[in-house]
């Protein structure tokens, strides 16, 4: 075979850095895009934060005396760049409140004072709070479970022997107050020359079934509450002894809402059984769940739509939108030419990344103000005046591809009257209905869980008797999309709904 040299040309689809870099921020939750950016800041000296949350915080010199001199946000303006050069300046902001100064690929822009700022998409000054004292509150250590019940056993009067073998029992507790590691087992693993009898461990067990919160220490759901109902004043001899059998037992019959069963084994009639029924509601199956450590997590609106005189208008939440700006002591090397390579290359990084940052915001405010143009009947009634919507009626009003629209609404939540959405909940699936119509899927589940909550709790409505309802509203759904939606909506079959 002989090689020969051919030249040919060819098209093909190429992502720049730039383009890639936008395209990652688009789709990054709130939480992970202030990730990203403290890992650039921390990479590329040339960019800068204004919205510091340090800036107000008391902060030490190194022999320990507090630093009195105010921060770079509450020390007025920063220091002003140089004046417009051919290279390295600072991005100056133009007329239409911009930042980033052109295409990312320029190579010189005007400077502005200051550096580069956000302009229009930073959040106000952040010196001079409303408190006399901005230092920030440090929250108090919470109290575990093992500290409150270990508290309650130095108060008693037992032997060190005894007060160890406490402690044994209380370490091996769950977060929700649980003893399940089997009590033979522990004592099988204790060493042979402490010599501790079985009896003297049950008895710890017993010390610790009588602390605070009621029901610690349960091997089991119906000892869990069993201990509770013991412990619970003011409840009729009769009553309690009834709620005592039901949970020792027949829990799983009154966890099924077997009341037919219940009535016949028990031989008592309703009242009887609604009497016990609620001295067991009263208890509380997780007693140690209150004393859990776990953090809740909040989630942070990226839009805010309020009602105005035309309608409803979206705003960005200035709160999760960073203020960031070139640094104007590296502009003013570089326009004076003592730059080096790597720092030219570290400016671009950061023009790009303050472009990017202003085209993300704004396109997530372009994808919201659609979604509320095309879902103002939601916020006006609520969740059952939701119309069906797709991502290409989004995609084809703005001009932006699905794959954009989906980053977008992935993630990204929205303040309304009615609540916090993700921006994927206007997105629903259509139900046709009798007049030729549609109605979104997101409607129906809140149809549906409006025919729940108004049911008669004796006779609650069954999926078909659901499905025969919105029937006769004009909406065509199964029986088997009743029951989907159902579950979705976490609402218990008939069977779990009924009541005494």
């Amino acid at each position: 075979m002989k090689q020969t040299l051919q030249l040919k040309t060819s098209q093909h689809l190429a992502l720049t850095p730039q383009l890639q870099q936008s395209i990652r921020l688009l789709q990054l939750s709130t939480l992970e895009l202030h990730q990203e950016i403290e890992q650039v800041l921390s990479e590329n000296p040339l960019l800068e934060r204004l919205d510091d949350p340090l800036d107000r915080s008391v902060r030490l010199l190194a022999d320990g005396a507090i630093n009195s001199a105010p921060s770079s946000s509450q020390a007025g303006e920063a220091p002003a760049a140089p004046a417009s050069g051919e290279e390295g300046g600072a991005p100056a902001e133009n007329g239409n409140g911009e930042s980033g100064g052109g295409d990312a690929g320029g190579d010189g822009e005007g400077a502005s004072e200051g550096g580069e700022d956000w302009g229009e998409y930073g959040r106000s000054g952040s010196g001079g709070g409303e408190d006399e004292d901005g230092r920030p509150q440090l929250e108090a250590s919470p109290i575990t479970l093992r500290e409150h019940l270990m508290e309650q056993v130095r108060m008693t009067c037992c032997a060190a022997r005894d007060c160890a073998l406490v402690e044994l029992v209380v370490d091996a507790l769950d977060d929700n107050g649980y003893l399940e590691e089997p009590l033979e087992d522990i004592h099988a693993r204790l060493p042979a020359e402490l010599e501790i009898e079985f009896e003297e461990l049950r008895t710890a067990l017993a010390l610790v079934q009588s602390m605070d919160p009621p029901g610690v220490g349960a091997r089991s759901a119906a000892e869990c509450l069993a201990l509770q109902i013991r412990r619970m004043p003011g409840v009729p001899l009769v009553t309690r002894r009834m709620a005592l059998v039901i949970v020792e037992k027949y829990l799983t019959w009154f966890a099924q809402r077997e009341f037919n069963k219940l009535k016949k084994a028990l031989d008592c009639d309703d009242e009887d059984l609604r009497e016990a029924q609620a001295v067991i509601r009263q208890c509380n199956p997780h007693p140690g769940a209150a004393f859990a450590s776990d953090v809740s997590d909040f989630v942070v609106p990226d839009v805010i739509v309020r009602r105005a005189k035309d309608g409803w208008s979206v705003q960005l939440n200035p709160e999760v939108m960073p203020r960031l700006r070139v640094n104007s002591l590296y502009a003013s090397l570089m326009k004076q030419g003592k730059s080096e390579t790597q720092l030219s290359a570290q400016l671009q990084e950061a023009k790009w990344l303050i472009k990017n940052m202003r085209q993300r915001f704004d396109t997530i405010l372009r994808v919201a103000q659609a979604i509320v143009d095309r879902q103002r009947n939601f916020f006006s009634h609520g969740a059952v005046a939701m119309r069906p919507l797709v991502l290409r009626e989004i995609a084809d009003t703005l001009g932006l591809h699905e794959s954009t629209i989906s980053r977008v609404t992935t993630q990204k939540y929205m303040l309304t009257p009615h609540g916090m959405f993700e921006l994927k909940y206007f997105f629903g699936s259509h139900v046709a209905t009798e007049a030729g119509g549609e109605a979104s899927s997101t409607a129906i589940r809140a149809l549906i869980v409006q025919l729940t909550g108004a049911e008669d709790p004796k006779n609650p409505l069954s999926d078909s008797k659901i499905a025969e309802m919105l029937g006769e509203q004009g909406m065509v759904i199964a029986r088997r999309t009743v029951a989907k939606y159902r579950e979705a909506l976490k609402i218990p079959p008939v069977s779990l709904r009924k009541s005494l």
